[in-house]
Order: structure tokens, then C-alpha cells, then sequence
């Protein structure tokens, strides 16, 4: 699995018939918007065929909606190469949603403090569908360090950061997400539910969450969901190379200073 953590070719498609009949929803819209969410990091450009595929969208119109976003700036097109690539709009996009992050500019300091101490990576993702999505990460001066930057994506079921998340949230909003991640993983539900729980006791019992290498063999981290004062509902993780780390490390260590450093950081948004 790729260090970066992206799998661009793996969307969380939207379903039309699911807001079929709903007059606020834009299909076109939609469909446009979904294929800006075919760009991954790393991945500078992608042709028509490959939209289609990875949208579902039929070629005809993948090409009409290309063209479209080409002309407000969203894409650019290499005639070159007939292929697309992201254009400075969504840069634009992007840039003006992470500086109205306050909890970027509060908890960097803090991120940083702990991310030497311990020499892992210390990131803040918030959810995007069934994955989160770094909106900021720090790493440590060590020689080994993990490379994901911000908008690398990590699933809910598998990660410490996404099972913190799923246990930060009322017992409703849960129950949604999973019920979302059973019906996109039938086969696996089991393993994936076991892990789940594990993650919600792990929480009540310490008041962080544990991944070793369940979703990548070669990684391991810890997690602790984060509320916002404005009430959107965030996580913090450290991760490290697996090998660098033991279980019991994790445990006795790692997850305990990610909780305190998350304290913080809440006792800090408070008073902004």
C-alpha cells in the first residue's frame, strides 16, 4: 500500500437514486464535483476513459463536464497529453477552508512539542464520506518518518484515527457510518465490526484508540477524537513505522501524551 495512504482509484461514489426525488440536489453538480475527487496525491493527471471508470459517469458526459470545470479554472487540460489535471481553482478552494481552521493555528505548537518527543507524524483529519482527510500533519526530525501530507485519506474502520472518530460520536450518528461501511464491505464486516468495538472499549478504558498495521502491515498509531467549539467532530493521531514501535509502546506512552497534548488543545480552543 502506498506510503502516501491515497487510493484515488478506490471513490466513495455517490448514489443518484439515493437523492432521487430530493429538488435541493444537483445531479450535474454532482457529477462534476465527482471528478475533482479523482485526483489523489501524486497523481497529476487523469484522461477521460479513466474519469468514467472511476466515476461511473459515461464518457460523453464526463467529457462535456471536464470541459466545463477547464473553463472556470477547476481543471486545466494538457492537449498533449488529452488528459486533465487540477487547476488553480480548487487550490483556491482549499487554501480558503484550511485558514478558517482555527484548531490548525492552536494545535500546531502542540503537535509539534509531541511529535519530537515521540518522533511520530502528529495529524488532524476530519470526515470526508467514510474516509478522513488530513487538514494538517506535522512529523518529527527523525530519519524515518511517515510521508503523508495534508489531504492524505484514511479509512474509519481499519485506522486508530478513524476508530477514534467513530467513538467520539453519538450512538446515532455511529450507527450510520457502520451500517454505510457494512454495506460497502459485506465479505469483510466482521473483521471490520470486531475492530470497531475493539476501538469503542479501547476508548472508554483509556481514552485513546489502536491500530497496528490493520490497514497498512507497515504502520501503527493511535487516535483521540476532538470536538470543536463550533461542534464539528474531528480526530488527532500519532503514526509510526511499525517497527519503531512496540504494542506495549503505543500504549503506555503514545496514547497518553496524545491525550493530554488533545486537552490542551480543547482547553486552548475554548479560550479563543
Amino acid at each position: 500500500m502506498a506510503m502516501d495512504g491515497s487510493d484515488s482509484k478506490d471513490l466513495e461514489r455517490f448514489d443518484d437514486e439515493a437523492h432521487a426525488g430530493n429538488r435541493q440536489f444537483v445531479t450535474a453538480l454532482a457529477r462534476g464535483l465527482e471528478l475533482l475527487r479523482c485526483f489523489g496525491p501524486g497523481e497529476r493527471e487523469v484522461g477521460i476513459t479513466e474519469l468514467a471508470r472511476r466515476t461511473g459517469i459515461p464518457k460523453p458526459t464526463v467529457a462535456r463536464l471536464a470541459g466545463t470545470l477547464a473553463e472556470l479554472g477547476y481543471l486545466d487540460y494538457l492537449p498533449s497529453q488529452g488528459k486533465y489535471r487540477l487547476g488553480p481553482g480548487v487550490l483556491s478552494l482549499g487554501y480558503a477552508m484550511l485558514s478558517n481552521l482555527d484548531v490548525r493555528e492552536v494545535a500546531r505548537p502542540m503537535m509539534r512539542e509531541l511529535a519530537e518527543q515521540s518522533q511520530t507524524s502528529v495529524s488532524i483529519g476530519m470526515r470526508d464520506r467514510l474516509s478522513l482527510v488530513y487538514v494538517e500533519t506535522i512529523r518529527s526530525s527523525a530519519s524515518i518518518t511517515l510521508q503523508r501530507g495534508i489531504g492524505t485519506r484514511l479509512p474509519l474502520a481499519t485506522t486508530a484515527m478513524g476508530r477514534a472518530y467513530l467513538a467520539g460520536l453519538p450512538d446515532a450518528e455511529r450507527s450510520l457510518l457502520m451500517d454505510q461501511i457494512r454495506l460497502r464491505n459485506e465479505q469483510d464486516w466482521p473483521a471490520l465490526k470486531a475492530g470497531i468495538e475493539q476501538g469503542l472499549r479501547d476508548y472508554a478504558e483509556r481514552g485513546f484508540c489502536v491500530s497496528v498495521g490493520d490497514w497498512d502491515k507497515d504502520t501503527c498509531g493511535v487516535g483521540v477524537p476532538f470536538r470543536a467549539p463550533d461542534g464539528v467532530m474531528m480526530a488527532f493521531n500519532c503514526g509510526v513505522a511499525a517497527f519503531k514501535f512496540t504494542p506495549e509502546r503505543l500504549a503506555s506512552e503514545i496514547g497518553p501524551s496524545l491525550v493530554n497534548m488533545v486537552k490542551k488543545v480543547s482547553g486552548s480552543m475554548g479560550r479563543i
